[in-house]
C-alpha cells in the first residue's frame, strides 16, 4: 500500500518552509524531549529484534538530522528510567505516530501497548509494513496477555492494518528509500497538523458577524 504524496518540487518547497521554522538544533547532547519533557515530534513504535538497528535507527537519525525530535527507546532513555512511564508519557505525547509492523512485532507486549496509546489518543499513525503483509498481523493469544488489553490490542491492530502506509521488503527494497520516503510523509503530516491548527485558532478568534 502507498500513500498519495506531493510532487517532488512541492515537497522541497513543504520541507524548506516548514523546516525553516523550527527551532536550531542544541548543541550538546542532551535529548530535548527528556530535558523539557514536551511534546516529541514523532514517536517510533517498533520491534527491536526486527527493525531496531535498520529501519527504526535510521529513521531516528534522519529525522534528528531534519531538526525535528523523534523518539526511540534506546536513543531517548537511560539507565534507572522507569520504562512505562516514559515509554506511556512519549507515546501520548507525541504529534505523530510511525509503527513499523514487522515478522514478530505482534509477539510484543510493549509494541501493541504502544500502538493501542496511539489510537486511543487518536493520534496519526503512518505504518511502515516491513516483511509482512496487513493481513498476516495477527495477535497469538498464549494466556499471557490480560483479556482487556487483548481488546484493546486487537482494536488497534485492524486499525492500523487498514490504515495506508509504506511496505518494505529487505530482499529486495533499499532501506534509504524507505527511510526518505517515510520522513517525507512526517513532514508533510506535520505541516497538514500545523495549518489545521492554524485554522481552528483563526476561526476561534474571528468575531461572530451579528
Amino acid at each position: 500500500m502507498h500513500m498519495q504524496r506531493y510532487s517532488s518540487a512541492a515537497i522541497m518547497n513543504l520541507h524548506r518552509n516548514f523546516l525553516a521554522r523550527q527551532t536550531p538544533m542544541k548543541t550538546k547532547m542532551v535529548n530535548p524531549f527528556m530535558e523539557s519533557k514536551n511534546a516529541c515530534d514523532v514517536f517510533i513504535n517498533h520491534r527491536g529484534i526486527d527493525t531496531k538497528r535498520t529501519i527504526a535507527t535510521l529513521l531516528y537519525d534522519h529525522l534528528s538530522w531534519l531538526n525535528l525530535q523523534p523518539f526511540l527507546d534506546n536513543k531517548n532513555m537511560k539507565p534507572r528510567d522507569k520504562l512505562f512511564d516514559n515509554i506511556d508519557n512519549a507515546t501520548r505525547n507525541c504529534k505523530i505516530g510511525v509503527s513499523v509492523f514487522s515478522p514478530n512485532y505482534c509477539k510484543s507486549y510493549f509494541c501493541l501497548h504502544e500502538l493501542a496509546l496511539f489510537m486511543e489518543s487518536k493520534k496519526k499513525v503512518i505504518p511502515i509494513f516491513c516483511d509482512i503483509k496487513p493481513s498476516e498481523l495477527r495477535i497469538v493469544n498464549n494466556g499471557n496477555v490480560p483479556s482487556k488489553d487483548l481488546e484493546r490490542f486487537n482494536l488497534a491492530l485492524e486499525e492500523a492494518k487498514y490504515t495506508v502506509g509504506l511496505t518494505f521488503d529487505s530482499s529486495k527494497g533499499n532501506l534509504s528509500d524507505v527511510v526518505k520516503n517515510a520522513s517525507e510523509i512526517v513532514i508533510e503530516s506535520l505541516i497538514e497538523m500545523e495549518s489545521e491548527q492554524k485554522l481552528i485558532k483563526s476561526s476561534r478568534n474571528t468575531p461572530m458577524a451579528l
